[in-house]
């Protein structure tokens, strides 16, 4: 179940079957906006950082992956659900403090594959990263 502190209302309904997972709830992860075309979450830069003060460059991967993966899912619909296939991040700037916020915004929603973008950004707007997500969609059994 979904913790209130960590979404915004309306995207809670679309998580309530699912959640975000521990990872994220871990990460101090808050999702603000999902729709399968985009989707929108932040994570504090505190509590994520790697030992020289940067903020882990997993870190940004986990946010894009998590809203990427929860776009594809909200497009995959009852029934059904999406798992990562392919992930490519390029990273650019290092976030030291403040939150990271991440938009991802759909390329492809097909029957079978769900690509997504995700950009990544610090407090001041500036870019940090860029990924992209494919996603397969199956059959739930």
């Amino acid at each position: 179940m979904t913790d209130e502190a960590t979404i915004s209302r309306g995207v809670d309904e679309r998580l309530a079957d699912r959640g975000m997972g521990e990872l994220a709830e871990k990460m101090g992860m808050v999702i603000t906006e999902l729709t399968a075309e985009r989707a929108v979450g932040t994570i504090p830069v505190e509590g994520n950082r790697q030992p020289i003060g940067l903020l882990h460059g997993g870190a940004y991967v986990v946010l894009a992956e998590s809203l990427g993966s929860m776009a594809a899912n909200v497009h995959a619909g009852p029934g059904r659900y999406a798992v990562g296939i392919e992930l490519n991040a390029s990273h650019s700037r290092s976030a030291t403090s403040g939150l990271v916020t991440g938009t991802c915004t759909a390329l492809h929603l097909g029957s079978t594959l769900t690509t997504h973008e995700i950009v990544l950004t610090d407090d001041q707007g500036r870019r940090c990263s860029t990924v992209r997500i494919t996603n397969m969609i199956r059959e739930a059994r």
